[in-house]
């Protein structure tokens, strides 16, 4: 799939699919999404010494780098286990391209943006002290077959249902709901009614959030 990198809203750039007419992230901003979406709606309301997370998919790896920057504001007396599924890695021309480590402060973070990337798959690193990586190159139906501890938080990252349905039915939520521990948090940008009695059969309880900017609304649910 040809993809190009567009400038969002926010200053951010992300990843267009012009084949599918699809933006990995909103256009309204990319960086503002991942903080709303999956920091102050999933890494915040988790409280756990050992946290375990699991993403569906990795995509540019702008979640795993916020992620990365919150845990550091931390005092670090905790543990993150980030587990990262993508069936289509991007490029080192994309990756240099993104640039995402000039949104951060940090002077650390180019060598962690970079190390984030060029990290072995399948393979657990530390990439700073107290976070570990294992990035998966699979289809997210392949996650049945993973060996994973119990997961408190997954960030359902998903591609839209407008181009890729399949990935926002029961089949997948069953699947990740299986890999989740009891109170274990599902956080996503998606607000659809049917992602919401999906995941209502499948005992969770669903909260319905403000959602990033340009969007008005986003899903919260718990495991039971």
């Amino acid at each position: 799939m040809k993809r190009e990198i567009k400038t969002t809203n926010d200053g951010s750039k992300t990843l267009f699919i012009n084949d599918l007419n699809e933006n990995y992230h909103s256009h309204h901003g990319a960086l503002q999404e991942a903080e709303h979406v999956f920091i102050k709606n999933g890494l915040n309301l988790i409280n756990d010494y050992e946290i375990n997370i699991l993403e569906l998919g990795f995509g540019t790896g702008l979640n795993v780098l916020v992620t990365i920057n919150e845990y550091l504001k931390t005092d670090k007396n905790h543990i993150i286990n980030y587990f990262t599924l993508e069936k289509y890695p991007i490029n080192e021309s994309e990756m240099n391209d993104l640039a995402y480590f000039e949104l951060f402060d940090n002077p650390e973070f180019k060598n962690i943006y970079h190390k984030i990337h060029q990290t072995e798959w399948e393979k657990e690193t530390e990439i700073v002290k107290g976070f570990n990586l294992k990035k998966v190159e699979c289809d997210f139906f392949e996650l049945k077959s993973i060996d994973l501890p119990k997961i408190n938080l997954v960030y359902f990252d998903c591609f839209g249902a407008r181009v890729q349905p399949d990935l926002w039915e029961k089949p997948l939520f069953e699947i990740v709901s299986d890999k989740m521990a009891v109170n274990g948090l599902l956080t996503t940008y998606s607000s659809k009614g049917s992602v919401r009695r999906i995941l209502q059969e499948l005992n969770f309880t669903v909260e319905k959030k403000q959602g990033p900017p340009g969007k008005r609304e986003m899903i919260n649910a718990v495991k039971l």
